[in-house]
């Protein structure tokens, strides 16, 4: 996924700044490539950034990421969203004192 998006909002200096930090996260201290690719995943999925996602779906191919890789990291986002959903609900639900209990 390239910069592209926000070229427009920003000011030069901005922008510069932005690029510096973005490219800095593909250059990684601690991570490999391949967790560095799983973790764009990830993040790009719970993001719901389409552009992000085909990136890291193509870097993952070029790198020869397994189809079970993916499918673990895609499982993953899944659910952490399905968790973060439900405790969500049951925040609703108690804040508003709603018993579903009551609903017949």
């Amino acid at each position: 996924m390239k910069k592209e998006q926000g070229k427009l909002m920003l000011t030069k200096n901005q922008q510069e700044k932005y690029d510096e930090f973005y490219d800095s996260t593909h250059k990684n201290e601690f991570l490999d490539e391949k967790t560095e690719i799983l973790v764009g995943l990830a993040a790009s999925i719970a993001m719901s950034c389409k552009p992000c996602t085909n990136y890291y779906l193509r870097q993952a191919k070029k790198k020869k990421i397994l189809k079970g890789e993916i499918s673990e990291v895609i499982a993953k986002v899944m659910a952490v969203s399905a968790g973060q959903k439900r405790l969500q609900t049951n925040e609703v639900l108690n804040e508003n004192k709603i018993d579903l209990e009551s609903y017949k």
